[in-house]
């Protein structure tokens, strides 16, 4: 019987609460609604097990995992599901980089350590980063701050025998994934892109803190994107009676046969954090999978799953 996969989470928002009630869902109904890959080198979706979390908030440090999970400004459902007590309590996060021995130490257990807190901290990202490399532990940046695409830190990573997966997951069914694929059809098709543009909108936590600290966001969005050099990425937009659900539009403006005009509109709805969740199953899955066969530094099978592999712009 394959061992399950041992995970610790940096932040306790709405994408670790997706995840969280996602496991148990799946575990409890054996559905493969939403699945993208059942199984990965033998890992089932139902094989994980949160074994640590780290956040700031006050709220949440001490409590519970699956009871921190649903403190505001958390505000992603509750799933259908029996979400019984994790025995998981939240750890207090790294304040600075001196924390980094306490975080590792913390680490004992798990396998990989999947960094799910707000873009725009690249320092503190780095700080858990080198606590998964003192700890022996996979490391997997959610967030668009470049950490896999510092070729230092991977180069050390891969040294050590450890993945390092990053940067800035590539939403299951989000705007990029869209985006990218409507811009490629159009290529493949013959069309000649003029003009596209984005816009984003939503009303969780992790949107407020985009849009005052958007940093690195607009280029690893532009990083996931063909012809990016005549597409634009709006700012991104938060508003709060939207909750956990982002709304996207699209425009794609080009010329097809005879420079005649086509133009295309598109609206695109979904639960943010699903999007995050339905990714990240499959990059612990992949970082686990690497870390057990001492396969260290970048997975190029996670490439798909996110938006600013490294070699990509910073």
């Amino acid at each position: 019987m394959i061992e399950r996969v041992r995970v610790a989470v940096v932040g306790v928002g709405n994408n670790t609460s997706a995840l969280v009630q996602g496991l148990a869902l799946y575990r409890q109904s054996g559905s493969l609604v939403g699945i993208r890959s059942e199984m990965i080198d033998g890992l089932g979706v139902g094989d994980i097990d949160v074994v640590a979390a780290f956040a700031t908030s006050e709220e949440k440090v001490g409590r519970d995992l699956t009871e921190a999970i649903f403190l505001p400004p958390n505000n992603f459902p509750r799933l259908d599901c029996d979400l019984p007590r994790a025995g998981v309590p939240v750890t207090k996060g790294l304040v600075d980089a001196t924390g980094v021995p306490r975080v590792a130490a913390a680490l004992a257990g798990a396998e990989v350590l999947l960094y799910s807190a707000p873009s725009g901290r690249p320092e503190t990202a780095r700080a858990y980063a080198e606590a998964a490399h003192t700890a022996g532990v996979a490391f997997i940046n959610t967030t668009a701050d470049p950490v896999a695409r510092d070729p230092h830190l991977l180069d050390r990573f891969e040294a050590a025998g450890l993945p390092l997966l990053g940067d800035d997951l590539a939403s299951q069914f989000g705007t990029s994934v869209l985006h990218n694929a409507l811009l490629r059809l159009l290529q493949e098709r013959g069309l000649t892109l003029v003009s596209s543009y984005q816009v984003n909108l939503g009303g969780t936590e992790d949107f407020r803190n985009l849009v005052e600290h958007p940093n690195t966001k607009k280029q690893s969005k532009l990083n996931a994107l063909a012809s990016a050099d005549r597409v634009e990425v709006a700012p991104l937009g938060y508003l709060p009676h939207l909750g956990s659900q982002k709304v996207a539009h699209l425009n794609i403006e080009a010329q097809g046969w005879g420079e005649t005009a086509v133009s295309l509109d598109v609206k695109l709805t979904v639960h943010d954090p699903s999007g995050a969740a339905g990714v990240n199953i499959d990059l612990v899955r992949v970082a686990a999978s690497a870390r057990r066969d001492g396969r260290g530094g970048y997975c190029a099978e996670a490439t798909s799953l996110l938006k600013s592999p490294p070699g990509t712009a910073v």
